[in-house]
């Protein structure tokens, strides 16, 4: 199946999401920024701690359901007497439900500025009896 690629996420992030826990992130990174603006509730996408250069066929990460997303802005305004400085920044908020644990098939599209897309598949886990 195809989805749309977050790369770099710590592994915090990556082990709690594999605990079926839900958790909030938030997207800073110019690569991962593109990738994730036009989410929508409800999508399915694919994250690893690997970084985006270093993906291949058989990474693993996890597949997560969108939950909420949310882009917001941040101004920000240092000074003194004789110097001013103020900056804006962006970041996405996500708040993901996790499904399950995938691996990398095939590398989509993966150049900079654009949407990283992967081909990646489930991986089951079966108990032994």
């Amino acid at each position: 199946m195809e989805y749309a690629a977050l790369t770099g996420i710590s592994d915090t992030v990556i082990s709690e999401l594999k605990g079926h826990l839900l958790r909030t992130i938030e997207i800073r990174s110019p690569q991962n920024f593109f990738t994730s603006l036009d989410f929508d509730v409800n999508d399915h996408i694919f994250l690893t701690r690997t970084s985006a250069q270093d993906i291949m066929r058989g990474t693993s990460g996890v597949v997560a359901q969108v939950v909420k997303h949310h882009v917001s802005t941040h101004k920000m305004i240092t000074g003194n007497d004789t110097f001013y400085e103020e900056y804006e920044s962006m970041i996405i908020r996500l708040q993901l439900k996790p499904i399950g644990v995938a691996r990398i098939n095939n590398i989509i599209s993966n150049e900079l500025g654009k949407v990283t897309l992967v081909d990646a598949e489930q991986i089951c886990f079966y108990e032994a009896r």
